[in-house]
């Protein structure tokens, strides 16, 4: 390979590992032949892929792999043990070159159960058959710990490596230790726990280990009604107490049930021009296949249409030879021997729900992939899709909106922003104190403000906008309409954000009569639109209070004419208030100003005061 194609492979590597989610799941790296070299797990898809590909890394073995990448996919799901799951199953079917460490387990710690009188429970990394049972190996010592700690919990198991033995029980060779006093342990060395009880204990922490968590359920459900009954209230709460701690533990969820095998799960979703199709395969217990793939849409194919296409395409691609496939809705369409199933809940629902959750994340890696390689690739999309949902005669490429703000009437002002290609243009805003209106009226504010934005846009020949957006409902349009169509004589599109009772933005005006625009209020366009209303109130509430501010900090020195800031701030300094600098004598105003300026104030205080006597 030579410097420039080992160059644009990493490029094209480097360019996957920027879009991938920051989610759990499962990644896979191919070389150049297209087989899977290595297959490796994550809590952070993104941030741990990337760590492959940093200038620093210098184990020999990380460098020689990622010298051999030419491809990179992944699949994400649940949770951090969902991830270590579909790693172990992908592992087992691909054989990977480079997994040797996980392939053979010799450095991935074990559980083990001694197999001495009253056994122990511990991890260890050396697998000897001859002391006892062992469990394993954990390749995510998350896992491992938890399972420890809820054994530990729930039976106590001793900690300590005495040989103990019956005869040494019965002659009292052994005392208790800091462990039994801090109910880590049940002291069985000095029969404080029966043999008969801590070989249950252990018999019962065998099969959590094996994964029987339900059939331990069972059992000590059983034993706890019986108590129960039996009045022994101390001991059934103890049981509840485990049971509980189980029940607890095995809430965690899967990837796939051990009930569930050889299936294929299809989902979809789509867009205007492109269907996203993911199917998984689940064989043995495991996912063992994932791939999301793209119907590039001709015509106004329905996705049941798109979907049966691609449950052929991939059954004869994967060669998948499942008698059951999963859908999210019903088909009309039938398959020799195989059974088509819409799950509702359980299991087969929560295959379907991954499976659906891959399909959207395929999808949005897509439109971001696109959108880096042409930065202004998103806001064209939107301002498409706003000028398709309105039928705007052209894109709305400039958008102005308005917002006026007082309170009671008081320092009333108004703002409006412009946006262009979607995008604040801060240069364009502009600012309006309220001259006409008296009192707290909005209508005839923003008809003002409406007014005298135009008409001089108009006389300036600057260009207009593409839309006008108003903060408001139907009163708010009709006011901006009455002053651009009956008095300016333009043409410009009016649409207006309207809110429910609890002050939210909830939907878009536009029209004449005006009627509600379909649009979900999670959808892109909808948060650019509020994004618009948001700022034209910051800029508004803004200039607002920064209007009242001044006229809070205005005093009756800021009228006398030829005293300067310094002045007022030294007066104020050494008498504290207007009131006492009206009352302060000549000599005492000279002290601190001079003779000049305290003539000045001592003369308009008294001849204003003279002026309201008379």
């Amino acid at each position: 390979m030579t410097k420039e194609e080992n160059e644009k492979r990493l490029v094209y590597l480097k360019d996957i590992v920027k879009r991938l989610p920051e989610k759990p799941g499962s990644y896979q790296y191919y070389d150049a032949d297209g087989t899977i070299i290595y297959v490796g797990k994550a809590k952070n898809l993104k941030n741990r892929v990337s760590s492959y590909f940093h200038t620093e890394v210098d184990r020999f073995k990380t460098k020689v792999l990622v010298s051999k990448i030419h491809n990179i996919t992944y699949t994400v799901v649940n949770t951090e043990e969902d991830a270590l799951l579909l790693e172990n199953s992908l592992i087992k079917k691909y054989n990977p070159k480079y997994n040797v460490l996980l392939k053979d387990g010799k450095t991935y710690p074990w559980i083990c159960i001694t197999g001495e009188m009253f056994p122990r429970v511990f991890k260890t990394r050396t697998v000897n058959k001859k002391w006892g049972t062992y469990y394993g190996p954990y390749s995510h010592l998350g896992s491992m710990y938890a399972v420890l700690e809820l054994i530990k919990k729930l039976y106590r198991p001793r900690t300590c490596r005495f040989p103990i033995t019956k005869d040494g029980i019965e002659d009292k060779k052994y005392s208790v230790c800091l462990e039994y006093h801090i109910k880590n342990c049940g002291a069985p060395c000095v029969g404080k726990q029966s043999f008969e009880d801590y070989q249950k204990c252990i018999a019962q922490a065998k099969e959590i280990l094996k994964g029987n968590t339900r059939k331990i359920l069972q059992e000590l459900k059983e034993e706890m009604m019986t108590l129960a009954e039996e009045l022994k209230f101390e001991q059934a709460e103890e049981i509840k107490r485990r049971y509980l701690l189980i029940e607890g533990f095995c809430a965690k969820s899967e990837v796939v049930s051990n009930t569930i095998n050889n299936i294929d799960v299809f989902s979809i979703t789509s867009d205007e021009k492109t269907a996203y199709i993911n199917y998984m395969h689940v064989s043995g217990g495991a996912i063992n296949q994932s791939f999301t793939f793209e119907y590039k849409k001709k015509l106004d194919e329905k996705d049941e249409e798109l979907l049966s296409l691609g449950i052929i395409e991939m059954r004869e691609r994967f060669k998948s030879t499942s008698k059951e496939i999963i859908v999210p809705f019903e088909m009309d369409i039938s398959l020799e021997g195989i059974t088509i199933t819409v799950p509702q809940r359980g299991d087969k629902k929560t295959l379907l729900d991954l499976s659906v959750m891959n399909g959207k994340q395929y999808k949005f890696d897509r439109l971001k992939q696109v959108e880096k390689l042409n930065p202004e690739q998103k806001q064209t999309r939107l301002m498409k899709e706003l000028q398709d949902k309105l039928q705007l005669p052209k894109m709305p490429y400039h958008i102005e909106c308005f917002d006026n703000s007082n309170i009671s009437g008081s320092d009333a002002v108004a703002g409006c922003v412009v946006f262009k290609g979607l995008k604040p243009s801060k240069k364009d805003y502009r600012k309006y104190n309220i001259k006409t209106v008296v009192g707290p009226d909005d209508y005839a504010s923003m008809k003002e403000v409406v007014y005298r934005r135009y008409s001089r846009m108009i006389e300036e020949n600057s260009p207009l906008p593409d839309l006008i957006i108003t903060d408001g409902g139907l009163g708010q349009m009709s006011v901006v309409r009455e002053v651009i169509e009956n008095e300016l004589k333009l043409k410009i599109p009016i649409a207006g954000l309207a809110k429910n009772d609890r002050h939210r933005t909830n939907e878009l005006l536009y029209g004449q009569p005006a009627k509600s625009i379909q649009l979900k209020t999670d959808s892109e366009l909808f948060h650019v639109l509020t994004q618009i209303q948001d700022e034209v109130h910051r800029y508004a509430i803004t200039f607002h209070r920064d209007k009242r501010s001044k006229h809070a900090l205005h005093s009756e020195l800021d009228d006398i004419k030829g005293i300067g800031p310094k002045t007022k701030e030294a007066l104020i300094s050494k008498l504290k208030s207007v009131k006492r600098i009206k009352e302060s004598d000549i000599q005492t105003l000279t002290n601190i100003t001079g003779t000049s300026k305290a003539e000045i104030i001592y003369n308009y205080f008294h001849i204003k005061e003279e002026k309201e006597n008379n």
